[in-house]
């Protein structure tokens, strides 16, 4: 596995291997990889002859006062665990080539990330897109892949795809999880071992609302109010749980379609996002 910094170079690899008729897969990450990671690679290795991680700390997609600097980081470890899976590139630009002295250029969806996420963070999907697009435009890939867990940040990313017409494959990976069925995540370290255990109230609460669907319940705020109840007894902080339309991610009162049942929620300083798409 090769370590990449520069985009240019970067660039110049990806070009190589399309004129030898290579297909590019890539896993844009922020590192700190878990085993959510690694699903995203082999299921990059599947579908792609080369795979490109990328690791980098978006800046742009935190908003002031949110955890940029304590974000966790440990560059060898992830490298260690990209070369064992058969990742071929790791690709790490700095924030300074990725947004050069000046920089004023922006990508910005303006339907999918106004809800949910788009609404508690000021900011957040601009800084998303924005990063995905540049990275799109680094590494060139023909397939990209995504996770579950971030569902809203998935959609948004395949409506600028299609949008901007990025010859690029999403595939949207299913979300990975512990053993006890919290979500893997890279803010998941933030947990104590008290808040860790109270957090899998946000995996109960889905399991009671999905099964509430399966057995009949096709109104949104009653399932809603399911896993609102589990995160409030076990101490979290709801910072939403919400019904979508999958597609469109508008508000639904009645479940006639397939549906985002999306939560975010708090324990400590880890906030933690999961979902079910209810079918």
């Amino acid at each position: 596995m090769k370590r990449l910094d520069a985009i240019p170079q970067m660039q110049a690899t990806a070009r190589q291997w399309h004129r030898e008729g290579l297909r590019i897969g890539l896993v844009p990450t922020m590192g700190y990889l878990h085993d959510g990671h690694v699903s995203l690679i082999r299921a990059a290795l599947e579908r792609s002859d080369r795979v490109i991680v990328s690791l980098f700390v978006n800046p742009t997609q935190f908003a002031p006062g949110e955890d940029l600097a304590s974000y966790p980081r440990d560059l060898e470890r992830d490298a260690r665990l990209c070369e064992a899976e058969g990742a071929h590139i790791l690709f790490c630009p700095t924030a300074d080539d990725m947004y050069p002295p000046g920089y004023s250029t922006w990508v910005v969806e303006e339907k999918l990330g106004r809800h949910l996420c788009g609404a508690r963070r000021e900011g957040h999907f601009r800084g998303v897109t924005t990063v995905v697009a540049k990275l799109f435009n680094a590494c060139l890939p023909d397939l990209a892949v995504f996770g579950q867990k971030d569902a809203q940040q998935a959609r948004v990313i395949q409506r600028m795809s299609r949008d901007l017409n990025f010859p690029i494959e999403i595939l949207v990976a299913p979300i990975i999880r512990e053993t006890d069925g919290l979500a893997m995540s890279s803010r998941n370290i933030y947990l104590s071992s008290d808040e860790r255990i109270r957090a899998l109230a946000i995996n109960r609460g889905l399991d009671q609302a999905e099964a509430a669907f399966r057995a009949g319940e096709r109104h949104a705020e009653a399932l809603c109010r399911i896993v609102r109840e589990q995160i409030v007894e076990a101490g979290g902080i709801v910072d939403y749980v919400e019904c979508r339309d999958h597609e469109s991610l508008e508000t639904i009162d009645f479940i006639d379609r397939e549906s985002l049942l999306a939560v975010a929620a708090r324990f400590g300083k880890a906030r933690l996002l999961d979902n079910r798409i209810l079918r």
